[in-house]
């Protein structure tokens, strides 16, 4: 990296850290501004963001490095992100916004009790750790490989990029820093791809020269007997991960909630078969790379084709989208530390201003952690191996009964927790004891176990009745006005903080666009990047014209 490429980095780390800085107020002033963004942020920037934060998470390093190893495998396995999603707009989004809870915390308050509650916060906080660890830890890989810097100062640096801006800017801060960074994302891939087919010879040349059985979407790890277990895995995630409920709690109803997750649907069905092209091509130019060497194919590739001061943006992008992550599911576990945990400790009311004041000292606390974790990924096998053992362990055993517990009045406190308690403990004990005893299970094995148990334990309890006094009441329904019903003084989506929040998007992304459209001229080859950036530019006219309608002649 040439000293152009530190300057845009350092320019883009900058205007994320502003807008963070920006909603610092707005976040201030209430409870609800910090934790849900009022309640009816646009189902657009939620969808975004949902996408963003979902697909970063091992995107460049764990997925590319699947691709690069395996090629199209890599976009077989992310189609269960697809149907996951699909599932979840179908039967699952609409359904959170009619429970009228904030957080999954709540609805677990209120359908099951404090002791259920306090169960899967501790869960969910402890699986947090080292699911955001799993993120951080792709962003310092991406920085090492790129630049000088060691892999342990890589991650303490973005990792406390992220901790500030979260901690000051709250819900706001996240979902439009998403925003932008997927806007980054998009233009660095744009401009990477057509650059790469050159490097490679063509398209003709880099199909003929691909390993054998390199375009299939199945292989002797990745089977289809994995697809449908992973499947089961991905729409308990994107349906009750913790974090992503948020996204459909904090629109205004519950059609646009059904709308964030068909958004997400429709992103992912289209951007991997894109955006799993470089690491790919990189096999054919250089198909030296062993192990845990192939989660660095995405940030070599762009290093021998990109010029100076591309590389810079394009690695921005991708620390960036990778950190949409992060900061997600921090948000999420402070709202859940200040909301749920601290309130529920304390007999006195606790007031909107000591709620958020907890919850950016625990963003801080959480995150120094979750760093800490980070640096030890290398010790567990690599980033491939953490990411996938982690779903298979405690994704189904975690989420599966959340969503569960939406459509069925028959669980109780005890079948749902000894859902998750059979699934954690049994995969867990097949993992570390497996290796001692000779018993290795296969990926569809693995993940097939982690969800196929809590699945059993929830399915055999539907099958006795419940008692009336344990029985939930039923959520509305979509047509019952009661579930339709925004929070008070809300009579559009577009409410003051949403305005703001826009005009903030509008104006960043303008200035993404007009800084990739100056790289262009500054850069060798850099006519993809002036049409890229200049597309860019004009796409953010639409969002400032959202909010700034033209006077109309009286």
């Amino acid at each position: 990296m040439q000293q152009l490429d530190y300057i845009v980095m350092g320019i883009f780390a900058l205007l994320i850290f502003s807008i963070g800085m920006v909603f610092t107020r707005m976040a201030s002033r209430n409870a609800s501004a910090f934790f849900e963004a009022g309640g009816a942020t646009p189902w657009w920037i939620n969808g975004l963001s949902l996408f963003i934060s979902y697909f970063s998470a091992g995107t460049f390093v764990v997925w590319g490095s699947i691709a690069y190893q395996h090629g199209f495998v890599a976009n077989g396995i992310q189609l269960t992100m697809v149907f996951g999603g699909l599932l979840t707009a179908l039967f699952i989004a609409g359904r959170w916004k009619r429970t009228k809870k904030t957080t999954a915390a709540e609805w677990l308050q209120h359908r099951y009790g404090s002791p259920t509650r306090k169960f899967y916060t501790l869960l969910v906080i402890l699986y947090s750790l080292f699911a955001t660890a799993a993120v951080l830890y792709p962003v310092g890989k991406m920085i090492s490989v790129a630049t000088s810097l060691s892999l342990g100062a890589s991650i303490l640096a973005i990792g406390g990029l992220i901790i500030v801006y979260t901690a000051a800017g709250g819900l706001w801060a996240v979902l439009v820093t998403d925003v932008v960074q997927f806007v980054v994302l998009t233009a660095a891939v744009l401009i990477v791809i057509p650059m790469a087919f050159s490097e490679a010879g063509g398209a003709h040349a880099f199909t003929s020269k691909a390993p054998p059985e390199f375009f299939h979407l199945f292989n002797s790890d990745y089977s289809f007997g994995f697809f449908l277990a992973f499947l089961v895995y991905q729409t308990a995630y994107i349906g009750g991960n913790w974090a992503y409920v948020q996204r459909y709690t904090s629109v205004a109803t519950p059609r646009q909630a059904t709308k964030v997750a068909w958004l997400f649907t429709a992103l992912y069905l289209v951007c991997p078969f894109i955006w799993m092209l470089p690491p790919m091509i990189y096999r054919v130019l250089d198909p030296s790379l062993k192990g845990v060497q192939a989660e660095g194919a995405y940030m070599l590739l762009c290093q021998r084709v990109l010029p100076a001061g591309l590389i810079g943006l394009v690695l921005s992008g991708m620390v960036s989208a990778t950190a949409s992550k992060a900061n997600t599911t921090i948000n999420m576990v402070a709202v859940v530390f200040a909301r749920d945990v601290c309130r529920s400790k304390i007999n006195s009311p606790v007031s909107d201003r000591r709620a958020i004041r907890i919850a950016r000292i625990f963003t801080v606390v959480f995150g120094g952690l979750t760093i800490g974790i980070a640096c030890l990924v290398p010790l567990v096998g690599g980033i491939v191996e953490m990411v996938l053992s982690t779903a298979s362990i405690a994704g189904g055993a975690l989420f599966l009964p959340l969503v569960w517990s939406l459509y069925s009045r028959r669980q109780t406190p005890a079948s749902l927790i000894t859902a998750s308690l059979a699934g954690l403990l049994i995969s867990l004990a097949l993992k570390l004891a497996g290796g001692p005893l000779g018993i290795h299970l296969s990926r569809f094995a693995e993940t097939a176990t982690g969800v196929g148990i809590p699945l059993i334990v929830l399915a055999v309890r539907e099958l006795y009745p419940v008692h009336p006094a344990e029985s939930a009441p039923a959520i509305p329904q979509a047509d019952d006005p009661a579930g339709m019903e925004q929070a008070p003084g809300i009579a559009h989506a577009y409410t003051k903080q949403n305005r703001f929040g826009v005009r903030v998007i509008a104006i960043s992304v303008a200035l993404v666009g007009a800084g990739i459209t100056l790289l262009g001229f500054l850069a060798e080859k850099g006519l993809v990047a002036r049409w890229v950036g200049a597309f860019i530019f004009l796409m953010a006219i639409p969002a400032w014209i959202s909010v700034h309608p033209a006077k109309t002649a009286r």
